[in-house]
């Protein structure tokens, strides 16, 4: 199927022609007929499965027909909220995207900043804004937005909202929104409070659902690397002295860590920075700015901050700690191997994380290659490599453990890999 068969208006149709996106995303195959007919929709799916292209086509579609053309000041009639700085902007440069060749206006709004060039903007009059919860209501709370004309709403990365306290912000948004509107809900996970959330959102949506989870998996090589946690600062600038790392893109657990690794990273003559909440929104953007341009090579960050960082070419992911949620395992490393490229993730795991690779495998399904030879190894953690149980009570026979054979073994993880394939809209 192409863009064109799901019967697109030439203005968009163009600017993805240009953009050189060929055909529609699963998400975006399914979800964007559905949107288009004017249904709500409950989606499940995560960053990286082009799933801002699936909401924002069709919205710029229904706000470019005739009887929404603008008399006077225009008015917010799309509203997208969404729970970090990063992804907000991502989101709003979407928008700008799509709708280059049609008649209307975005504009983005999020906290860490002063809210003058924001407040500017919206009294210029936009069509689509983009907000973070706090933010928003701030500025609702001031009397410079009303959502009394919005007619679509999305709630993006539902999850994350839960994680990161927004719940209550979020129902007092829609307690402001007009009861007649279509609304488009997404979350990667659907846990109990995530699907009580929706149901106060949407009326009777239709559903769509995108398994990324094995998809990730296959296409993206995972290593495992088990460390005592005093040395694992040692093995990161080990491999990263051994290897040729063109990008690399390491996820700690904590803001703290974030800055201890990058102190540690410099001292020892590397070029990093690290981007997490604690970070003001100018040295977050700096630091994405540098890394995406290739004037950094190494980029710590949190999982939070790390929402909204889409990067088609990014060589290495490293989970310096593991998640303590096995879908953030899975969130983490599909930030490479995108845009049709293979990549390679690697975690490192220190005695008090053998919890949390247990939950991960169990959720992948497979079990991480683990890498032997390395001056770093622990032994004691090796010897207890999870195992998934037979229904019946009974232990699967161990799969063996995959070695690292060094250039032209099956496992060499240092290859150089050919990027390419068709780009897909975001």
């Amino acid at each position: 199927m192409t863009f064109k068969e799901l019967g697109l208006i030439p203005a968009i149709l163009r600017t993805l022609e240009e953009q050189g996106y060929e055909k529609p995303t699963p998400i975006q195959q399914q979800s964007i007929p559905i949107l288009l007919k004017g249904r709500d929709l409950l989606g499940c799916a995560q960053t990286g499965t082009g799933k801002t292209a699936a909401f924002a086509i069709p919205i710029l579609q229904h706000l470019s027909r005739p009887h929404h053309e603008p008399k006077g000041r225009r008015r917010i009639k799309a509203l997208i909220v969404t729970p970090t700085r990063e992804l907000a902007t991502q989101i709003g440069e979407s928008f700008k995207v799509y709708g280059k060749y049609t008649n209307l206006k975005n504009t983005v709004i999020f906290g860490g900043v002063k809210q003058r060039a924001q407040v500017d903007a919206l009294r210029k009059g936009i069509d689509i804004l983009v907000a973070t919860p706090g933010r928003l209501l701030d500025l609702i709370n001031q009397k410079q937005i009303s959502l009394r004309d919005v007619e679509y709403f999305v709630l993006d990365e539902a999850d994350q909202m839960l994680d990161m306290g927004f719940i209550h912000d979020i129902k007092k948004v829609i307690a402001l929104l007009p009861k007649q509107r279509q609304s488009l809900f997404f979350s990667a996970t659907m846990h109990p409070k995530i699907v009580a959330l929706s149901k106060q959102i949407l009326g009777n949506p239709e559903r769509v659902t995108v398994q990324p989870e094995q998809t990730t998996a296959e296409k993206v090589e995972q290593s495992l690397y088990f460390v005592t946690k005093g040395n694992k600062i040692n093995l990161l600038i080990h491999l990263l002295q051994e290897h040729e790392m063109d990008s690399v893109l390491v996820f700690s657990r904590t803001k703290h860590g974030a800055n201890k690794i990058v102190k540690l990273l410099l001292r020892d003559g590397f070029e990093c920075a690290a981007i997490h909440g604690n970070k003001s929104q100018k040295a977050r953007e700096l630091a994405l700015d540098t890394f995406k341009k290739g004037k950094i090579k190494i980029l710590v960050a949190t999982d939070i901050a790390a929402r909204g960082i889409d990067i088609d070419e990014l060589s290495f992911v490293v989970n310096y700690d593991l998640p303590n949620v096995p879908e953030s395992y899975v969130h983490r490393i599909g930030r490479t191997g995108r845009a049709g490229s293979s990549g390679m993730a690697i975690s490192f795991c220190d005695a008090s994380e053998r919890p949390y690779l247990k939950d991960i495998e169990k959720l992948i399904d497979t079990r991480v290659s683990v890498i032997h030879d390395h001056p770093f190894i622990n032994d004691n953690l090796e010897n207890e490599s999870f195992q998934p149980e037979r229904k019946h009570g009974h232990k699967r026979k161990p799969k063996p453990a995959s070695k690292s054979k060094g250039s032209g073994g099956k496992n060499n993880y240092w290859r150089k890999r050919k990027t390419g394939g068709p780009r897909k809209a975001s």
